[in-house]
């Protein structure tokens, strides 16, 4: 196909506008906030920390989601997640919900927000979300468990803190039918939301997410897809991760993923229907932590709901008379 002037204007300006929306997110990067959970099968689970993904997908889902890290070590981070993506009739707008309940040591802590995007057609085969989730975070603090370096703090002698905190996140995501690039800051409401005790306890910085991918159909039975996660937050390292899956037959998955400097993961999933899908990743620690732990377990499990229709104003998704075909195959993203 050949591409008119206009069309390469056209994609100069999309990238200009995405890559300007990133900056504005970046701006934000002094500020402090809190670590969100980890997780490996974040290509399959891009909605926990991206509310502009919300509507891009082409049917609901639901997901149910459970990591436990460093197995064998007391304490170790356990995560269970429960996601929801709802794309509305119109195709621009769509709603989330995602709750999370995640524990380390003597603290727990439960998110609970809802999302809204709103997505916007910059092309025939690009669209731009834009996405806001609003909600807050219940900290739990038990001192009773485990023992301290300094058993003496004077913190330690309230043995429980509960606290509430509200929060608000915002995401960039762009996409076509074979890729996507994505941005977010999970929470903005950073500053002051901890009394003194709690502070003492809970470092608090922004974090900032990008994600990318892209799908190349190798032939009609093979799919690759790379993708790749960073984690900025101020005053520390970048969290870097990145991964190659490949799909057969539209129906099982299997790849790696490579978390600099801490872990290589192994991920297999399989489409046990066109409506169930259920993933599962192994890490192995590259860190000394090999040494005390027999690695790390997570679990994915996908609901989709109805079937996917492709927008109608798309070229992939008219048949030879011009009505728009059924898809029941998930996207790979």
């Amino acid at each position: 196909m050949r591409i008119r002037p206009v069309d390469i204007w056209d994609r100069r300006r999309i990238y200009l506008v995405f890559v300007s929306a990133c900056l504005a997110l970046v701006v934000s990067n002094d500020l402090y906030g809190q670590r969100e959970p980890q997780y490996t099968q974040y290509m399959y689970n891009i909605g926990s920390f991206n509310p502009a993904y919300i509507g891009s997908v082409s049917r609901t889902d639901i997901s149910l989601l459970y990591r436990s890290q460093w197995i064998d070590i007391p304490g170790a981070p356990r995560t269970l997640r429960l996601g929801l993506n709802a794309p509305l009739k119109n195709k621009k707008h769509g709603i989330g919900l995602n709750i999370v309940s995640d524990e380390l040591g003597p603290s727990s802590q439960t998110y609970v927000d809802l999302g809204y995007s709103y997505q916007v057609n910059l092309s025939d085969e690009t669209k731009l979300a834009f996405g806001l989730d609003v909600g807050g975070s219940f900290l739990n603090l038990d001192f009773s468990k485990g023992t301290f370096e300094n058993p003496g703090e004077p913190i330690l002698e309230t043995e429980i803190v509960k606290n509430f905190y509200a929060t608000i996140g915002a995401g960039l995501f762009m996409y076509g039918d074979n890729w996507y690039l994505g941005t977010s800051v999970p929470n903005f409401l950073t500053d002051d939301l901890y009394n003194a005790e709690v502070a003492t306890i809970v470092e608090d910085k922004l974090q900032f997410n990008f994600i990318g991918g892209v799908v190349f159909d190798l032939n009609e039975n093979l799919k690759f897809k790379p993708a790749i996660l960073v984690n900025f937050i101020s005053g520390a390292p970048a969290t870097v991760n990145g991964s190659a899956n490949f799909m057969f037959s539209d129906v099982f998955t299997a790849g790696v993923s490579y978390r600099a400097n801490n872990a290589i993961s192994g991920l297999a999933g399989f489409k046990i229907s066109n409506t169930v899908y259920i993933g599962y990743a192994y890490d192995y620690a590259t860190t000394t932590l090999a040494d005390y732990s027999s690695g790390s377990h997570e679990v994915i499990l996908k609901f989709y709901l109805g079937s996917a229709e492709p927008d109608s104003g798309s070229s992939k998704s008219k048949s030879k008379k011009g009505k728009a075909k059924r898809i029941d195959t998930p996207r790979f993203f």
